[in-house]
């Protein structure tokens, strides 16, 4: 068996030009079958444009895209045996909901008993069985997307493209729906790639993101990897509020590396094994750490920080206070920071004199 036999979606140099304009640049991508892939960028990223191009709806100006292993750059979408749910979920408002779910059934000629079973057990899956015989409009929004969804999935499809199908949901009902779509999509097994500008969506949903930033991919991995070990200055800032400071290396032995922070000072930061970069004596680089890495405590009686941390002295310009957790501003030697802590009733004061606790471990050292 090859390599290829395990991915259910391969892209090989695939390149998308609208005439000078180069909106997705060579990409090469392979999706494991049964697993959930987030494309996950910024308006104009690219990120669409790679979904069309798979789903046969845009063409290709370089490159191959192939399904299952089979070649399908010159197929139709309607062959290449996709479920799609877009943005606006496309119900047709003047069948019922049955009808709309049983509309791929029918196109595919599948026997009528076939098609009843299937449209059932679909309804089903997505909690929605008592609407078989509604109107589209007769649905909130949220039911309208389980019913594109099951629309979708009734097919059977090899896999299943979603083209931010949660952007017209209130906050609270996109929280509910990322949940239910990642239990249907666990309950079938069925491949999906699912595109969206949501970082909380991506983390919460995928098995791997992949980041894109103007037509190129910035990093793949999971979402673990990709929060907290960014491989560039964009996914760092893109995901997560964080701190981008430039820096150069005093020193590195082994896993450990010492860099000095321009208005800070020294810190300490973990190099990963497999990093290639020397990261050489004098090297100008970057150093990104998470918002909410960074603990704060009153400044007078702090503990200790470790062998492995340090500790800043600051001062708290700004509060933004979100319920569970504030966002601090701060103020440490030159520079102003951020940092997301979880509190109790009330935040820490505007004005109050902090110790800011770095941890080695926290501390990603990027390219310059």
């Amino acid at each position: 068996m090859s390599e290829t036999d395990h991915h259910a979606v391969d892209l090989r140099g695939v390149v998308k030009r609208y005439g000078d304009f180069t909106a997705v640049h060579r990409t090469d991508l392979s999706i494991e079958e049964g697993s959930f892939l987030t494309l996950l960028g910024p308006s104009g990223c690219g990120k669409t444009t790679t979904l069309r191009m798979i789903a046969g709806l845009t063409s290709i100006t370089e490159g191959e895209v192939a399904i299952k292993g089979r070649r399908v750059n010159d197929l139709p979408i309607h062959k290449r045996n996709l479920g799609v749910v877009f943005q606006n979920y496309a119900l047709f408002p003047h069948k019922t909901v049955w009808d709309n779910v049983a509309f791929g059934l029918k196109y595919r000629k599948t026997p009528a008993d076939e098609t009843k079973r299937r449209v059932g057990e679909a309804l089903e899956l997505v909690q929605l069985p008592h609407a078989a015989d509604r109107a589209p409009s007769q649905l909130s929004g949220g039911q309208q997307q389980r019913i594109a969804l099951a629309r979708a999935i009734v097919v059977r499809p090899d896999v299943l493209l979603l083209d931010e199908p949660l952007s017209a949901l209130d906050a609270n009902l996109r929280e509910d729906m990322r949940v239910e779509l990642k239990r249907i999509q666990h309950t079938l097994g069925i491949t999906t790639i699912f595109v969206t500008h949501d970082q909380s969506e991506a983390l919460a949903m995928s098995d791997r993101i992949v980041v894109m930033s103007d037509g190129r991919v910035e990093q793949v991995g999971d979402p673990q990897a990709v929060y907290n070990r960014p491989a560039s200055e964009f996914v760092a800032g893109f995901l997560g509020n964080s701190n981008i400071l430039p820096a150069r290396i005093l020193a590195r032995e082994g896993e450990r590396a010492e860099v000095e922070v321009e208005g800070l000072g020294a810190l300490l930061a973990t190099v990963e094994p497999q990093d290639p970069r020397p990261l050489a004596r004098g090297e100008t680089v970057k150093l990104a750490i998470r918002a909410e890495k960074l603990a704060l405590s009153p400044a007078i009686g702090a503990e200790a920080p470790g062998p492995d941390a340090a500790a800043l002295a600051g001062r708290i310009a700004t509060v933004d206070y979100q319920g569970q957790v504030a966002r601090y501003f701060l103020e440490a030697g030159q520079r102003q920071l951020q940092s997301v802590n979880a509190i109790d009733e009330h935040p820490l004061p505007e004005g109050a004199e902090v110790s800011i606790r770095v941890r080695a471990r926290d501390c990603v050292i990027l390219p310059a």
